[in-house]
């Protein structure tokens, strides 16, 4: 059967991770977990950060279980308000 829905590519719950590019600066960092943390418990050891070559910017990488569909759009919505947001993968 084809899955054409997009809530119905992913098995929940199951794993995923989330990345952000943005400024590098501790703010954005921060913005970004507690983002992810208003819907779903973020363990410290999921949260990984890499600085770009010339310092400017920062991917920040979080992974989490979520449970459905809604967990993943609103997570994603509410990032996209974050200040210093340059992509999200």
């Amino acid at each position: 059967m084809k899955k054409t829905k997009p809530e119905d590519l992913l098995d929940f719950p199951c794993r995923f991770q989330f990345k952000a590019i943005g400024v590098a600066d501790d703010s954005f960092k921060a913005e970004i977990v507690a983002v992810v943390e208003s819907f779903v418990v973020v363990s410290e050891d999921c949260i990984t950060c890499r600085p770009s070559e010339n310092g400017g910017y920062q991917a920040v990488s979080v992974s989490v279980r979520l449970e459905n569909y809604q967990q993943l759009t609103g997570i994603y919505a509410a990032m996209r308000k974050v200040s210093g947001l340059k992509l999200l993968l």
